[in-house]
C-alpha cells in the first residue's frame, strides 16, 4: 500500500520510512526539512504539511494510509509556532484524510500525555484523563493535538484510526525528549526522587508504528518496550554523572553550571514517574520489543 507519512526527515520519520520499505510498501514522505539522502523508493515533498502543496499530495497520489508525525514534542521546545504546528498540523492532517478517502490514519503521540504528577497513578491505562497540565501548560498543544487526532474515531468513521501514546524513545541516533535530557555529561536530578523511566528502543519505536498500520488498529493505544528503569540507573548506564539538586533551587540552577535548560513545568517529569500499560497494543499489533533495556542505553551510550 502506499503510506504517507509527515515528518518524514525527523530520526523516527527515517526508521519508520525505511521499515515500511523493507515490508515493500510505497512510502511518500512530507516535511518542512530536507532529507537529502533519502533512500530510493522514498518519496520527499519538501513543504508544511498546512500549506496547499501538502494537500496537492493527498490529491494526487492518493495514499492509502497516513503516518502523521508532524509534531513538536520536545519538552524544551517553546516557539511560537509550535502550538500552530502541532494543532493546525493535526486538523489538516485528519480532514486531508477524509476528503481524500485515505483508509488508515495513525496518529504518533506521547506518553507525556498523561502528565507527571505526584497523585497519579503507577500504570496509566488509555482511558484516563491528562494531568499536570496546571503546572506544566506548554504540553496543552500536544494534549489537544492527541485528543483532536482521538475525535477522528466518531467523526470520521470510515477512516480507520488509531492514536499510539508512545513513551521515551533512545537510541543510537541520540534524538528525541529523553536524549535531550541525557546529552550532557551531567544530568540533573531532584534530591531525593527517582522517578521510574520508560523508554523503548527507537528501532523498535519505528517497528510497532508499522506493525500498527498492518494490524489496521483503530482506537487509542499505550506503546512501550521493556520494563520502567529507576531514573537513577538510566543516568548510570548511559554514561552520565547525577546531579542531585534541592527541589527549592532546582529552578535557578537549571541552564547553569553544565545543566540543561527545562521548563519550569516539566521538574515534574524528573520527579514523578510516567508509566504506561501497553498490554493492549502488543495484543492487538502482535508486537514484541527485540531491544531490552540494558542493549537500548547500551546502543545510546556507544553511539558517536
Amino acid at each position: 500500500m502506499t503510506v504517507l507519512i509527515t515528518g518524514i526527515s525527523s530520526k523516527l520519520g527515517r526508521l519508520v520510512a525505511k521499515e515500511l520499505l523493507a515490508r515493500e510498501h510505497e512510502v511518500v514522505g512530507i516535511d518542512r526539512r530536507p532529507w537529502g539522502d533519502a533512500p530510493e523508493g522514498v518519496e520527499v515533498l519538501q513543504t508544511d504539511i498546512r500549506k496547499r502543496p501538502a494537500e496537492d499530495i493527498f490529491r494526487t497520489r492518493r495514499p492509502t494510509a497516513v503516518v502523521h508525525m508532524a509534531t513538536v514534542t520536545h519538552l524544551m521546545q517553546r516557539s511560537a509556532d509550535r502550538f500552530r504546528v502541532n494543532l493546525q498540523g493535526t486538523r489538516a492532517v485528519v480532514q486531508h484524510c477524509d476528503t481524500y478517502g485515505v483508509e488508515q490514519l495513525v496518529f504518533v503521540g506521547r506518553h507525556t500525555y498523561y502528565g507527571a504528577a505526584p497523585d497519579s497513578p503507577l500504570y496509566h491505562t488509555e482511558d484516563e484523563p491528562p494531568m499536570g497540565l496546571a503546572s506544566f501548560p506548554e504540553l496543552a498543544d500536544l494534549v489537544a493535538a492527541d485528543l483532536y487526532a482521538g475525535s477522528a474515531l466518531w467523526r470520521f468513521p470510515k477512516l480507520s484510526t488509531a492514536v499510539l501514546r508512545v513513551c521515551y524513545v533512545l537510541g543510537p541516533s541520540k534524538h528525541g525528549t529523553l536524549a535531550a535530557y541525557l546529552r550532557g555529561p551531567r544530568v540533573p536530578t531532584v534530591l531525593g526522587f527517582d522517578p521510574l523511566f520508560q523508554f523503548i528502543h527507537e528501532n523498535d519505536a519505528a517497528r510497532a508504528i508499522a506493525s500498527s498500520l498492518e494490524a489496521k488498529l483503530r482506537g487509542v493505544f499505550n506503546v512501550s518496550g521493556p520494563p520502567p528503569t529507576p531514573l537513577s540507573v538510566v543516568i548510570e548506564q548511559t554514561g552520565r554523572s547525577a546531579v542531585p539538586v534541592p527541589a527549592g533551587i532546582v529552578n535557578m540552577a537549571l541552564g547553569r553550571f553544565g545543566l540543561p535548560r527545562l521548563p519550569k513545568g516539566a521538574i515534574d517529569h524528573i520527579k514523578y514517574p510516567i508509566v504506561i500499560e501497553s498490554g493492549p497494543f502488543r495484543e492487538a499489533a502482535s508486537f514484541t520489543h527485540n531491544f531490552d533495556e540494558d542493549q537500548t542505553m547500551r546502543d545510546f551510550r556507544n553511539a558517536r
